[in-house]
């Protein structure tokens, strides 16, 4: 589902450019060693957005986007936003949690905090951006940051929808997590979209050459014994 802003109903008419399209899809995954994807036919998760070939588009002002901390687990997994954005991590859990990522896009730690707290990191460069807890090996998101506000991400059925597009010349791209590299680069596309928008042809997205890597903690080394979550806890 495309992200949408804290911005009221009658501004965002204002805003939105006219003549503006809708871009659609599906994408379909296969090769996959996924239950959830073999068997259920979740098609969740794939991030599709679309860059000017002329010129930049405007970003939406300082928007703030949501990660929760719950469960021990970051809700939602996969998170679309804007350059500029702010990302909010409450902490939900009565433990403690210490997000950070060492990936391309933007560094960060927000060191070790306790329940009921939240910290917050503005991302200012585009990127794809893989987080974890330095105390919970199991915890994973990602954030991909874009320079653009026309994305999207699956459904569990694989649709999506980009509302919003102004006509003109575009690169559609496209990332799932678990796609290698040069297989995404081959569905990139330049395309057209006018003032009746674009319905893209159903594809396909291979997991065949994905490797699940196992990752460290925010000093470079192996993550040690969890401390027992009944027993909120502290230290570094």
């Amino acid at each position: 589902m495309i992200c949408r802003w804290s911005t009221c109903f009658s501004l965002a008419a204002l805003l939105t450019p006219l003549g503006a399209a809708i871009v659609s899809g599906s994408f379909e995954l296969v090769d996959s060693r996924l239950p959830s994807v073999t068997k259920k036919k979740d098609y969740s998760g794939v991030v599709v957005w679309l860059e000017p070939v002329q010129g930049r588009p405007a970003l939406p002002a300082s928007p703030v986007h949501t990660i929760l901390q719950r469960g021990k687990r970051f809700t939602p997994h996969i998170s679309v936003v804007a350059v500029g954005t702010v990302v909010d991590l409450p902490n939900l859990d009565p433990i403690f949690h210490n997000a950070f990522s060492n990936f391309a896009g933007q560094p960060f730690d927000t060191g070790l905090y306790p329940p009921g707290t939240s910290q917050k990191i503005r991302f200012r460069r585009a990127g794809v951006v893989r987080v974890f807890c330095n105390i919970h090996s199991s915890m994973s998101a990602v954030i991909v940051v874009l320079e653009t506000p026309f994305y999207a991400t699956t459904g569990t059925n694989g649709a999506f929808r980009i509302a919003d597009v102004p006509p003109g010349e575009y690169i559609l791209k496209v990332w799932h997590e678990r796609a290698a590299e040069t297989k995404l680069k081959q569905l990139e596309k330049r395309v057209t979209i006018g003032s009746e928008g674009l319905q893209l042809p159903p594809q396909r997205i291979s997991e065949l050459d994905y490797v699940p890597l196992p990752h460290k903690n925010k000093f470079g080394k192996e993550y040690g014994p969890e401390p027992a979550s009944a027993v909120p806890y502290g230290g570094r």
